[in-house]
């Protein structure tokens, strides 16, 4: 295991900072969901179809690019530090976001999301300076925490995304939220403080290799497939989540909406659990936390598969929720535990990148279950990929234990 880094004293004052500055960021990356199609058409598309695939291009550039982007900076941030990283990636976004209100086509909206998505990325700098300066014993709480952040802006963003353009108009809604980053680009600025001594350790101008320093990259291999794994499962029903409340609603209920709440109801639940369960990854073991976790994850999912009214499915959909919301900050402080700190910011960039591909993965491969083996096999494959994840952590961490005690008795 790695060695115990340092301390800063001023981490709590950074994570609240950080969850701020996550939460404005995530709200920025999603507060165009409810009019993007509106916005498509009026910057000079009007087929139908046309209009739904520049909309699904337009929303998932960003989390493409990110994704490809994230070790970069992770990288980046063990170079030269992991304040300067979220200081970029705020203003990236201010510039982005801001300019996308004046977007006069769709190919330049599609650029400019990716263009978020390659400067952003404060939600992944703000976990790699939250795991890398807060004390171990402490940490899946704060990584719990922080997600509070990313949560909220990913539910609150479409609904600001609802109600804004009608009121200040839509170009105007782009810059009202570039407004709102910059602030958080002020108080990360001015705010944050990063404690230098704690930065990894450079020879003659350079970050020493992973190969070399990392020493034993099956736990953190496993850590990076469980966070592409987690996301895969939030966004499996994303494609069906109408079609089978359709299926299984009777006349006159209102489908649009308990399918927004079926789509919202687990990220609310992490929102109210994630940092009692960080608190019990951190006394209990944060192995444990996964394992159970992605076990409670599969008993909660199951049963979807069985529902016949629409209000069953949100209510296991909120357990669900309550049941992931460990999952991430104990991957994480696993990670953080497994790796040296040399190695935190680029092994973390990773992680980052395996939760966009989950999230991009995860609506084709509930689509692709659907389309062949009908709508409610999507719920029995997602839960029987959790108990599968559960399994092979069980496994790794019997693994683990058994040869550090070994290395205990050899040393002793």
């Amino acid at each position: 295991m790695a060695a115990e880094s340092g301390v800063n004293p001023y981490w709590r004052r950074n994570l609240y900072v950080c969850l701020f500055g996550s939460f404005v960021n995530m709200a920025g990356m999603t507060i165009l969901l409810p009019f993007l199609p509106n916005y498509v058409r009026d910057l000079g598309v009007h087929d139908e179809k046309a209009i739904m695939f520049w909309s699904a291009t337009a929303f998932s550039a960003s989390f493409l690019a990110a994704g490809l982007v994230s070790p970069i900076w992770g990288w980046l941030a063990d170079l030269y530090g992991r304040k300067p990283m979220l200081i970029r990636a705020c203003l990236g976004m201010t510039i982005a976001i801001s300019a996308m209100g004046m977007a006069h086509n769709v190919y330049q909206l599609v650029a400019l999301r990716a263009l978020a998505g390659f400067l952003g990325g404060y939600t992944s700098g703000s976990v790699i300076l939250v795991a890398s300066q807060t004390p171990k014993a402490r940490s899946a709480w704060a990584l719990g925490k922080l997600s509070i952040g990313s949560l909220s802006g990913s539910l609150i963003g479409p609904l600001i995304g609802g109600v804004a353009p009608g009121i200040v108009g839509v170009r105007e809604t782009f810059l009202c939220t570039g407004a709102m980053i910059f602030i958080a680009f002020l108080a990360t600025t001015f705010v944050i403080r990063e404690d230098r001594s704690l930065r990894p350790q450079r020879e003659n101008g350079r970050l020493p290799p992973l190969r070399a320093i990392v020493p034993d990259w099956r736990p953190i291999g496993l850590m990076l497939g469980s966070a592409a794994l987690l996301l895969v499962a939030n966004m499996s029903i994303e494609p069906i989540v109408t079609l089978y409340i359709g299926e299984i609603a009777r006349p006159r209920e209102n489908v649009v909406l308990y399918a927004g709440a079926a789509m919202s109801a687990g990220a609310f639940a992490a929102i109210l659990a994630a940092p009692t369960i960080g608190r019990l990854a951190d006394t209990y073991g944060h192995w444990r936390v996964i394992v159970v976790s992605f076990a409670a994850a599969a008993a909660a999912i199951a049963p979807q598969s069985l529902v016949s009214a629409p209000w069953q499915l949100v209510a296991l959909r909120f357990a669900m929720g309550l049941t992931l919301a460990g999952l991430m900050p104990a991957v994480t402080a696993l990670i953080r535990r497994s790796a040296p700190d040399a190695a935190m910011g680029r092994i973390l960039g990773f992680s980052q990148s395996a939760q966009y591909f989950g999230q991009i993965a995860g609506p084709f491969a509930g689509a692709a279950v659907a389309a062949r083996f009908g709508l409610r096999a999507v719920f029995v494959a997602t839960a029987l990929a959790m108990l599968a994840a559960a399994l092979a952590n069980e496994v790794m961490r019997r693994r683990v234990e058994r040869d550090a005690t070994a290395e205990r008795f050899l040393a002793g």
